[in-house]
């Protein structure tokens, strides 16, 4: 009855509708992946609302597959979209069939001209131990990535200067690179971490080198050879 009331909206999908969710799959495992196995993602597609699951990563938690039924909340969401137009996600605490309780989020996923076409929903897990959830989140000492670094920076000039600095300290360290060979091994470190994709980078490493820009393309055309 409630499902056959929503398909009175008749939502008709194209092809970039349904590319446009599948899109969204990478997402929901990068984000179970980020928050850890207490993380349930899941995908919907309106197009059909009783096989609406079409993607979901952990679904042990609630029981739920590719497949299964979109939810009441999912039903209400949309309701409140078709008549007010609003997507804000939606935070919120709801108990899965076992009893767990969850803390989930929603937001509505539009196609062409905004139609909705889908929902994106977050769903973690509190019932387990705390420590256990914490766990997840912290680093885990025995299994680091070796020389896993991130340098989060408000401007591209930053972000090429960090990129520098770090390419300097490497090269300073390596006993192995001759004082003549320095510069072309810290442009070799940045070349292949991808920073002359950044407009400025050629100009600004040739500056803080102290060498020229044609310096600097004559090593890239070297290491694009």
């Amino acid at each position: 009855m409630v499902v056959s009331e929503y398909q009175s909206f008749n939502i008709n999908f194209t092809k970039q509708d349904r590319d446009y969710l599948t899109s969204n799959f990478r997402l929901a495992e990068t984000i179970a992946d980020l928050i850890g196995p207490h993380c349930e993602v899941v995908v919907h597609s309106f197009e059909s609302f009783e096989h609406s699951v079409v993607k979901i990563v952990n679904g042990h938690h609630t029981g739920r597959k590719v497949g299964s039924p979109i939810t009441d909340m999912g039903l209400k969401m949309l309701s409140q979209f078709e008549k007010t137009g609003d997507m804000t996600p939606k935070s919120y605490f709801t108990t899965a069939r076992d009893g767990s309780q969850l803390k989930s989020t929603t937001c509505v996923l539009t196609g062409e001209n905004e139609k909705p076409i889908g929902l994106f929903c977050i769903n973690i897990n509190l019932s387990f131990p705390m420590a256990d959830i914490l766990k997840t989140l912290v680093p885990d000492t025995t299994n680091l990535i070796p020389g896993t670094h991130e340098t989060f920076s408000a401007s591209p000039k930053e972000v090429i200067e960090n990129a520098i600095n770090k390419a300097i300290n490497d090269v300073e360290n390596d006993q192995k690179i001759s004082l003549k060979g320095k510069n072309k091994a810290i442009t070799k470190i940045l070349f292949n971490n991808g920073i002359f994709e950044l407009k400025e980078a050629t100009t600004q490493v040739a500056d803080q080198l102290g060498i020229t820009r044609h310096a600097i393309y004559k090593y890239i055309r070297e290491f694009r050879a």
